[in-house]
Order: C-alpha cells, then sequence, then structure tokens
C-alpha cells in the first residue's frame, strides 16, 4: 500500500486507547501523517509489518502509539521491544513512549545501551518495564546474562533497519529475534529496503503488510534552500558572518568529521554565540546533556556528525547548515528535513566547494528543487543586525526586569558628574559589549567575486609539505606491511590516510566483518565509510582506520565487545 491510497481516517477512528488519545489532543496532533494512517491501523491488529519511509515523518508515534493501546500495565514484564541502531535513537523513541503514554499510569519505558551504567538498567529490569528500547549489543549482554525477560512479548519493532545493516549489526538483530517468542508480532521500519533487509522481512515476518511512504519533496517546500559557493573566505567565517546577518532560533551545523564539530564549535564559541559539539567522542552522559541544552534553549547552535545526531527531534530548529557537503542525497534530505517540521517554515543552507557541485546537481534533481545561490552578507547588512539586536534587548530588559535600582544609580551619577545620561549609558554598552568594534567598517568591502579561482584545465599544485607527509605515510605503511605481519595473514596494502590496529578476535570466535564494522562505528561514532581493509584471522583480526585516533577513542576500543570477547584493541607498530 502506498500513500496515494490514503483512508480519510483521523486519529479519533483509529481505536487508540483513551489515555493515548487525550494524550493526543493535549499536544495538539489533529490529523495524522501519511505513516501513521498506514501504519497504525495494522498495527492495532497485531499484523506483522513492513514499512518503509525516512526519518522525520511521523514514524515512532506510528508504531508507538497503537503498541501503548495494547499494553497490559498490570503485567510489570516487558511487553514491546525496539531496536535501534543508535544510543541516541533509543533515547529519542524511549522518550517519545514516555511522551505518548503520558496518562498511563504506572507506565515503565527502558532505554538500553553502551555507555550506561548496567547498575541503572538492572534497577529498573527488577523494578519491572513495559517497554524496552535498546541497541543489539547492550540488549545481547542482557539476554546472556539472563536480567531481562522477553517470554511476554507481544511485539518487536526493528527501527531503521537499513542502518543496523550498514553499521554491522544485522547478525546480532538475528540473534536476537531467533530468541523472542514465535508468535510475537514483528514490525519492520527502514528508510530503503536493499536485499538483505528484505531477506529479514522474508524470514521473520509472517504475511506482513508492506507500506511505502515515498520520499514526498513536497515536505521541502517548506524549507527555504539555498547553497553557498566556497570561495575566498574561509569555511569558518563563511559560517559566521552567515549567522550573524540571519535571525534564528536553533540552528544543526552539519560537519564531515568529529574533529570539525569541535573546532566549528569553539570559532562560533569565540564569537560570542551558544554552541556546542555533538561526536561520537563525548561522552554519553554529557552528550544526552546537550540535547537537553538545545532543547531548552541553553544553547542555540549545535554542531554535530551525521551519528551524533541521528535520531535528534528539536522543535525549535530554524536552521540547518551543510558545513560539509554529505556524501549521498538521502542524508542531506535527513539534515534539512529536522527544521520547517508541522507546518512550520525553515532554513537549509548547504556550503559547496568548487569539485561538488555534480552534487548539488544531484540534489535538485532527486528533490526536484532549485536551490538558491547566495552571496555572503555584507558588512552593512551584518551590522544592522547587530543593531537590531542591540535594540532588542534593551526592549526585553525594559519590560522584564525591575531597573529602578539601577535607575537611581545613573541618574544620580549623571547629576554628580554633570554629563547627560545617554553618555552614560553609552559607557555601560561599552562595557558590556568588551573592547571588539561592535559595527564593522563598511568602506571597501572585498568582492567574493575577486576571490581567486582555478582554471579547468590547470592541475592543482600540490603543497610540498603536504607531499612529504604523504610520502613519509606510505613509507611508514610500506614499512609495516614488510615487517609486522607474516605472510600467513595475507595482508592487504594499507589504503591511504589509514593505521592498522589489531584486535583479539577471530575466525575461531565467529566474528564476521559485520561484528567489527557495528562494534566500532556505534561505540566510537565512526562512520562504516571511514573503517578501512578488515583482515580477519583465525585468533585475531586486523582493520584500518584514519590516521589520528583520539586517546578517549582508543581507550573505549580496548574495552568494546565483540562476539562476547573484549576488543583489546593495539596499534600495529
Amino acid at each position: 500500500m502506498s500513500q496515494k491510497n490514503l483512508p480519510l481516517t483521523g486519529f479519533n477512528e483509529m481505536n487508540l486507547s483513551p489515555s493515548v488519545f487525550s494524550v493526543l489532543q493535549d499536544v495538539g496532533y489533529d490529523t495524522p501523517t501519511p505513516i501513521q494512517t498506514l501504519t497504525i491501523p495494522h498495527l492495532i491488529q497485531g499484523k506483522d509489518m513492513l514499512g518503509q519511509a525516512r526519518t522525520g515523518t511521523g514514524k515512532t508515534a506510528a508504531f508507538a502509539m497503537p503498541l501503548l493501546s495494547r499494553i497490559d500495565l498490570d503485567n510489570k514484564r516487558p511487553q514491546v521491544l525496539v531496536l535501534t541502531p543508535t544510543r541516541e535513537l533509543a533515547i529519542q523513541v524511549a522518550e517519545s513512549f514516555t511522551t505518548y503514554g503520558a496518562r498511563m499510569k504506572g507506565l515503565n519505558v527502558l532505554s538500553v545501551y553502551g555507555g550506561q551504567s548496567y547498575g541503572v538498567q538492572l534497577n529498573q529490569l527488577r523494578r519491572g518495564v513495559h517497554v524496552v528500547v535498546g541497541t543489539p549489543g547492550r540488549l545481547m549482554d542482557h539476554m546472556r546474562k539472563k536480567t531481562v525477560s522477553f517470554a511476554d512479548l507481544f511485539c518487536v519493532v526493528l527501527d531503521e533497519a537499513d542502518e543496523m545493516l550498514h553499521m554491522g549489526f544485522i547478525d546480532d538483530v538475528e540473534w536476537i529475534l531467533d530468541r523472542t517468542p514465535d508468535d510475537s508480532q514483528t514490525a519492520l521500519f527502514s528508510a530503503t529496503i536493499p536485499r538483505p533487509i528484505r531477506k529479514i522481512a522474508q524470514k521473520y515476518l509472517t504475511n506482513p503488510k508492506e507500506i511505502i511512504v515515498k520520499p514526498d519533496t513536497t515536505e521541502l517546500r517548506t524549507i527555504n534552500q539555498q547553497y553557498w559557493m566556497v570561495k575566498g573566505a574561509k569555511k569558518a567565517q563563511a559560517l559566521v558572518r552567515i549567522l550573524e546577518a540571519v535571525s534564528f532560533d536553533g540552528v544543526i551545523v552539519f560537519t564531515k568529521t568529529k574533529t570539525a564539530t569541535l573546532d566549528v564549535a569553539k570559532t562560533l564559541e569565540d564569537k560570542g554565540f551558544k554552541a556546542e559539539a555533538l561526536n561520537g567522542d563525548i561522552a554519553q552522559n554529557a552528550r544526552e546533556r546537550t540535547i537537553r541544552r538545545l532543547k531548552n534553549g541553553y544553547i542555540d547552535i549545535l554542531v554535530a556528525t551525521d551519528v551524533a545526531a541521528r535520531g535528534l527531534d528539536v522543535d525549535r530548529i530554524s536552521h540547518v547548515i551543510n558545513y560539509d557537503m554529505p556524501p549521498k542525497v538521502e542524508p542531506y534530505i535527513h539534515r534539512i528535513g529536522r527544521t520547517g517540521r508541522a507546518g512550520r517554515t525553515g532554513e537549509a543552507i548547504l556550503f559547496v566547494n568548487r569539485n561538488e557541485r555534480w552534487m548539488l546537481r544531484v540534489i535538485e534533481k532527486t528533490t526536484k528543487q532549485k536551490i538558491r545561490e547566495i552571496t555572503l552578507p555584507s558588512n552593512k547588512a551584518i551590522n544592522k543586525k547587530r543593531v537590531a539586536n542591540f535594540k532588542h534587548s534593551i526592549t526585553k530588559a525594559l519590560a522584564s526586569e525591575d531597573l529602578s535600582v539601577f535607575t537611581k544609580l545613573i541618574e544620580g551619577y549623571a547629576l554628580e558628574q554633570d554629563i547627560p545620561v545617554t553618555q552614560v549609558a553609552a559607557a555601560l554598552a561599552k562595557l558590556a559589549h568588551g573592547d571588539t568594534p561592535f559595527l564593522l567598517p563598511a568602506h571597501k568591502e572585498k568582492k567574493e567575486a575577486k576571490a581567486k579561482t582555478i582554471r579547468k584545465d590547470r592541475p592543482v599544485r600540490e603543497n610540498f609539505s603536504d607531499k612529504k607527509q604523504l610520502s613519509a605515510k606510505k613509507q611508514k605503511s610500506k614499512h609495516m606491511e614488510r615487517t609486522f605481519f607474516p605472510k600467513e595473514t595475507n595482508v592487504i596494502p594499507i589504503e591511504k590516510g589509514m593505521e592498522r590496529y589489531r584486535i583479539e578476535v577471530g575466525r575461531c570466535h565467529g566474528v564476521q566483518a559485520g561484528n567489527i564494522v557495528g562494534a566500532i562505528a556505534n561505540e566510537a561514532g565512526l562512520e562504516s565509510k571511514y573503517i578501512g581493509n578488515i583482515n580477519i584471522n583465525h585468533e585475531f583480526s586486523l582493520v584500518d582506520l584514519p590516521f589520528g585516533m583520539p586517546k578517549e577513542t582508543f581507550r573505549l576500543l580496548e574495552k568494546t565487545w565483540v562476539r562476547s570477547r573484549q576488543m583489546a584493541i593495539s596499534k600495529c607498530a
């Protein structure tokens, strides 16, 4: 079934329990989204389902509301299990269940994921939980230790199944599904349905209802899409200028690497913006705190990688800035889909390098929308915005603060010194602003058009120091291949920009490449595409990872488990 044949059904006709339906009225949900209209009637009847829909279409509510409506609150053992690929999504889904079940007295929802204390999870399991949401690795640990029982499950949900495939979790997912009740309902949701996911559906779903909600490019029409061709000014400086000139509520800036999140966030902080980084190297409790701070308005800008921001849903996001070009169209749609939701308008800005113009055309063709080019804001525009912000802060203080004490002090000081009150106010404003100039110089601004460009028919010169570093890396790789690996390991050459690591898990432990990729991707927050060659031997394996692994990430991977064994990662010397 597709959204072309949508039945005209409202939430009041979907047999949701009164407690769940009343919450929808409280939060102002009137009209179901296409995925909700198509999904809820089947799930509430206990039918297996295969749903294809992208993030941001209301998918979580589509399975949370009908499953909550069927829960027996008197039974304290898990009745619903949701598998997610990342910790962030597990937390997000658990919060959604809690929100929609707010009027279900005694409802307990538990999120289970690596990086969180076992003690916290064990205490909640002992008290009893109705819904468990978690990542495969930690769930498998609890199942092996028999600290959780799924004997009373009536439904298992696989959320973002294609991401679990990409992160190497499919074997773990099958291990879990093989140990859940045969008569339990199974629902699988995925943005795409590649062949391995189709095989999972055929194996574990019984006569499933297949529901496809294709990406609707009309949803993007509430988002004003623009791009800036990277030239002249550095990207970080350009980002600052753009943010200085626009009015925004909350902003997500997407970067390609974890290092970039820290660098960009620091640049923004230095310029006075309330910004923080979100990446896989940041401790889990700190990541949760950062998301709460964004939701509650304590910070305005989040600089994040795709992996760290997966599952992030914050209503106040007005702007999404693609600081780095995403590798495919789908991540671009996912990124900008975090703004312009629920009928609101949003802004999306894409930074495009000259060698990425082809990707810009692909995005426009796929989304069937023209993306408008912009130039950097002028000093005049930035100065105008600074003045407007200054006046707004004065208006806000006058309306909300008791200023009587300061009024007397300033009037008294002006009389004592025999100077105008306006001059005293100006001095106070200068003290508050600091020593940096309040307004940018308005004369002789550099034109972006004058920025140096590289002719297509002329090769780009390589920097000598870069060539020297690359040569050194190549020599190091060759030396490692000659001196470290015995012939029987069937050595694969180390990829450029990579270093080789050894992990103490091999064929004799039943490990496969997908297990290694999944463990590294989930624990280190490293996208699978940045994990290089994997060479599995009898008792150990070799894996190529990018140069310059942070110490925190290395220590985390040392303790990471793969196939019931600690990875015990070590760098090949």
